[in-house]
């Protein structure tokens, strides 16, 4: 059986004790705009390289920070989430968004949930820990910060319990290293609370691909070099649609649904081989994600998608202060007044990790057959034989899990 697996990882906010011293659109398209307006700022400084990012996982954890903040930070998170956490009807919304649902099989599932490791011996407001323990599948765990390898040993089994099971380390620097925006590093006694958020997923497709079809075939990376790689194929009526760019470049959407069909993976690539994928980067909007919605029709194709692995990990604070989320970080400026009566907090660190492998199920050397592609009807074809933006969405709700893009399928993940 065809698999996709991808699993996301996390997010951490490190809050550390300060030193002394309008919603016109619906909730899905301001969770996508999110997605959108992110992925742009991380590709600002590398539009080369692979990229992976889970916006919902991010937007849950920011989220859940409005619960706490006060004045103008409360007021910057608002800004770039486009949207208050403390509105029943955003409340409602992310009720939709996958907590932890699977279909009796398991060949489709999604998980999302939330732990704030809390200081121990730190009081948190009795209204933010409620608000903490429905948000996003959340829970409040204590832990001692003064015991870094134990904290972390704690926070690793927790990701690994909510993330298909897999190991993510976190590396030493992710605890260490934490520096105040002097540049020195704050004491142990000053860390109160760790924010992390994983998103989960797995799952086999509605129409598999089989190994047997899979055969190794030209890939031309951006500058223009081709290289061989294995190349998935199915014949079978799919979700098509072309498209034009505010400056009239067209592309081309496929979607891919999984067993169920309440996930898809949406396939973006620009129709004309000269064009970069850059091009189409920059004009994706939340509009545009819609009206592939909307616009996608049926279609018998040929489907040709590469393997791939990818694995990214970001430091988001520049990405988050070119959202406009500057006061989180700043200790003279942060207020989350809400979370705790105790001194002010301030986020030292966001970190982010995501990972992805579209693979077939199974998977060993062994020679595809050449010949199959040869006898293929005309059907019309879809092939992702170039760099192409990917987008992994719920489709009730619209919510962006993960997006990202190929630029070289053979590259190999850390």
């Amino acid at each position: 059986m065809c698999r996709l697996s991808m699993t996301s990882l996390f997010i951490c906010l490190w809050l550390v004790r300060k030193s002394h011293g309008g919603l016109g659109d619906t909730l899905g398209e301001l969770h996508t705009e999110f997605a959108v307006s992110l992925y742009q700022t991380l590709t600002e400084t590398d539009n080369n390289s692979n990229l992976i990012v889970s916006p919902v996982s991010i937007s849950v954890s920011l989220g859940l920070l409005q619960f706490g903040a006060r004045g103008n930070t409360l007021s910057q998170l608002e800004g770039a989430l486009r949207y208050n956490s403390n509105e029943v009807r955003m409340q409602d919304f992310l009720m939709q968004v996958p907590g932890d649902t699977g279909n009796s099989s398991q060949a489709v599932r999604v998980q999302l949930a939330c732990a704030l490791f809390v200081e121990s011996g730190m009081q948190l407001s009795p209204v933010f820990t409620q608000h903490a323990s429905a948000w996003g599948n959340s829970s409040v765990l204590h832990t001692n910060f003064s015991q870094p390898n134990h904290t972390r040993s704690q926070m690793e089994q927790w990701i690994r319990s909510h993330g298909n099971g897999e190991a993510h380390a976190l590396p030493p620097g992710d605890l260490s290293g934490l520096a105040e925006p002097q540049g020195d590093p704050p004491r142990w006694g000053q860390l109160q609370m760790a924010l992390v958020t994983t998103v989960a997923f797995r799952g086999a497709w509605q129409k598999q691909f089989l190994f047997a079809d899979t055969q190794n075939l030209p890939f031309t990376l951006s500058d223009g070099t081709t290289i061989k790689v294995p190349m998935m194929y199915q014949a079978s009526e799919v979700n098509f649609g072309q498209f034009r760019t505010p400056t009239d470049h067209r592309y081309t959407v496929v979607e891919l649904p999984y067993l169920g069909e309440s996930l898809s993976l949406l396939v973006a690539l620009p129709s004309d081989r000269k064009v970069p994928l850059s091009q189409l980067e920059l004009q994706v909007s939340p509009h545009a994600v819609g009206l592939w919605a909307s616009g996608l029709r049926r279609t018998k194709m040929d489907v040709f998608l590469p393997r791939f692995k990818i694995q990214n990990r970001f430091n988001l604070k520049s990405a988050l202060l070119s959202l406009g989320i500057s006061d989180i970080f700043d200790p003279a400026a942060a207020d989350f007044g809400g979370i705790s009566a105790e001194d002010g907090l301030y986020v030292s660190e966001a970190i982010h990790e995501a990972k992805i492998e579209v693979t077939e199920e199974g998977t060993k050397a062994a020679a595809a057959t050449a010949m199959v592609l040869l006898k293929r009807s005309r059907a019309p074809v879809f092939k992702a034989d170039r760099p192409f933006l990917f987008l992994l969405r719920e489709v009730s709700t619209g919510s962006v899990l993960f997006m990202g893009r190929v630029m070289n399928p053979a590259e190999q993940a850390p």
